[in-house]
């Protein structure tokens, strides 16, 4: 039943991350494609600890919380790049 569960939770983020990936390719402005963008770092880390919890590999937790530290800095550096720029494309 875990298995089950797991198995149709990773289904369901792959067909959101799709999802997201059209709007990253497809957003009218910088702002949109800004926010697909965090939104698939979070389905990638959701993904990650998924993976984590079905191998019951820790390792990949760890791997995961270093990508979200990476992810937000990430986020906080476009945010302050697309502030400091007068065209937002």
């Amino acid at each position: 039943m875990t298995n089950f569960i797991l198995s149709g939770m990773k289904y369901f983020l792959i067909v959101f991350a799709t999802i997201t990936t059209i709007r990253l390719l497809l957003g009218p402005s910088a702002s949109d494609r800004l926010v697909a963008m965090n939104v698939l770092s979070s389905i990638a880390l959701a993904l990650l600890i998924l993976w984590g919890v079905t191998t019951k590999n820790v390792l990949y937790l760890d791997v995961a919380l270093v990508y979200d530290i990476f992810g937000f800095l990430g986020f906080l550096a476009i945010t302050r790049f697309l502030k400091n720029t007068k065209d937002k494309l």
